[in-house]
């Protein structure tokens, strides 16, 4: 009898003590910036922010994240999996190089100059980061924007 009260009490206890049904909590995108430009290519860095409350880990993987520049299209960022370290805070590079021939387009010219003229560039992330734990996933949207210095 105590033996199947013991088994009890720890299956009760696994079960509804450790949480993995929560995804982890995207935060925001942080730590824009470009890290090399020159004659052709420019590297765009970002992490992606995120705070795990579960007790156990998990894997995301970034599924067709894209970069726009000046609300143009220019790459898609696609990256292997990351694992997920359990009760953490914690971030996932975003790196993404573009030729800069990409950027002397007729439809780009226009934007490029203007970007050069006052030095910043808006950068636009928007996709989905998958997560997923234990036969359970979600999505995250990204929708970010943000202003960064170009440095000459």
């Amino acid at each position: 009898m105590s033996k199947r009260l013991l088994m009890f009490s720890l299956i009760f206890t696994l079960l509804f003590n450790c949480s993995f049904t929560k995804k982890p909590e995207f935060v925001r995108l942080e730590n824009i910036e470009v890290i090399d430009s020159n004659s052709k290519n420019i590297t765009i860095r970002a992490e992606a922010l995120f705070l795990n409350k579960n007790d156990v880990g998990g894997t995301l993987k970034t599924d067709d994240l894209k970069v726009y520049l000046n609300d143009l299209e220019l790459a898609s960022v696609i990256s292997d999996e990351f694992d997920v370290p359990r009760r953490k805070n914690f971030t996932i590079p975003l790196t993404v190089k573009v030729a800069t021939a990409s950027l002397t387009s007729d439809k780009n010219l226009g934007s490029l100059l203007g970007s050069l003229l006052t030095q910043s560039l808006k950068l636009h992330y928007k996709g989905a980061i998958k997560y997923k734990i234990m036969g359970y996933s979600s999505t995250y949207t990204v929708d970010e924007i943000q202003d960064v210095k170009i440095k000459f």
